[in-house]
């Protein structure tokens, strides 16, 4: 069997189990199984297959008509800048969870050493990235799930970043760290409802603990906010990647625990996503 042939037969059957974007999608499985660019598969479409590769690709093709996202399936991601590895036990990172790093970026200057937290750090590739931006500062990242800080280990490993970034597998709660003078959070912002509206690949697929917010999606962004005043210097910043509904409470909760909110962003669907807010006292 050739490229062409299996590409072929691979889009009718992602086609039939209704994947949004078939054609695509097995290009990338074809060159994750011969490790070649997309491009030369394109160049090179009468290409024999191996057997060995043809067991693989269907492997992988039965993997995606699950509904199993293509993050998981090629095992990395893009994000900002740079290639970060995925797996089942972090969230895949998002274009629109970026806003947080242009948004952090305004408030490090490139000549600085500034003290950085990132919460729920899931793959890395939040700190990961704002270290790459700003190596003279320094960064601890938590996360309550030992595998995902596992997984961002290795990113910062492969980013060359493992000696300028502390992971630690704790919960917010019993963390006891203080004089940060930012934290960064894309914290669990779900409530129940959502969660089961939810696309297949993300609601099967994607972390439970990094999506749910508890019944009203709440509950995890209270518990930063009002454990970031502690930790926090006077004057420090809390930027946060908040659901496009939760504006105005997560506001009123930020005002409640003596914050100043210095901005509100928007996504690239025009959602309100991240806030950006300073300790007052």
């Amino acid at each position: 069997m050739n490229y062409n042939q299996i590409l072929k037969d691979g889009e009718n059957f992602l086609k039939k189990n209704k994947i949004k974007n078939p054609y695509l999608d097995v290009e990338l499985i074809l060159s994750k199984v011969v490790k070649r660019k997309r491009e030369e598969i394109i160049l090179n479409t009468n290409n024999k297959l191996k057997n060995k590769d043809i067991i693989k690709f269907q492997h992988y093709l039965l993997r995606r008509s699950q509904k199993e996202p293509m993050a998981y399936i090629l095992g990395y991601k893009y994000f900002w800048k740079h290639k970060f590895l995925t797996n089942k036990f972090v969230l895949i990172p998002r274009p629109d969870t970026e806003l947080i790093i242009e948004e952090t970026l305004k408030y490090l200057p490139n000549n600085k050493s500034k003290k950085i937290l990132d919460v729920g750090t899931g793959s890395g590739c939040i700190v990961v990235s704002l270290i790459k931006e700003r190596p003279k500062c320094t960064a601890t990242a938590i996360d309550i799930s030992i595998k995902a800080i596992n997984v961002a280990k290795t990113n910062a490993k492969l980013h060359q970043l493992e000696n300028k970034i502390n992971f630690i597998n704790i919960d917010i709660d019993k963390y006891k760290s203080y004089n940060y003078d930012l934290i960064i959070s894309n914290p669990p912002y779900i409530n129940s409802i959502e969660l089961n509206r939810l696309d297949d690949d993300i609601k099967f697929h994607e972390p439970k603990l990094a999506l749910s917010g508890g019944y009203d999606g709440f509950r995890d962004l209270k518990k930063v906010i009002k454990k970031s005043k502690k930790l926090l210097k006077i004057n420090g910043k809390l930027i946060l990647e908040i659901g496009y509904k939760q504006k105005n409470q997560c506001a009123k909760i930020l005002y409640e625990n003596k914050f100043y909110i210095n901005q509100i962003s928007k996504d690239l669907s025009g959602k309100e996503r991240c806030i950006v807010s300073t300790k007052l006292q």
